[in-house]
């Protein structure tokens, strides 16, 4: 996957839950602050997914608290890179 593509998906996820109450504690915290609940969809480049998709990707990589939406963000990119996802 090209830097751009992650770039793109990076700001959409942090666009996406920036408006959550930090700290959150788990990913039930999130669904609010998407722009269509769970159906919210993420895409670049070749790569699209709902949000209830990438929960099932994000599953054991997760470290909850996330106390900014920058720390859950880079958690995020990295689970999707383990995932080979990125």
């Amino acid at each position: 996957m090209s830097d751009d593509v992650a770039a793109e998906l990076r700001e959409q996820f942090r666009t996406a839950f920036e408006g959550a109450d930090f700290p959150v504690t788990d990913q039930m915290d999130l669904v609010p602050a998407l722009p269509n609940g769970p159906g919210t969809r993420f895409e670049a480049g070749d790569v699209s997914f709902s949000a209830m998709e990438l929960a099932a990707k994000l599953d054991g990589h997760q470290e909850f608290p996330y106390e900014s939406v920058d720390e859950l963000v880079d958690d995020v990119m990295a689970a999707l890179d383990a995932e080979g996802v990125l």
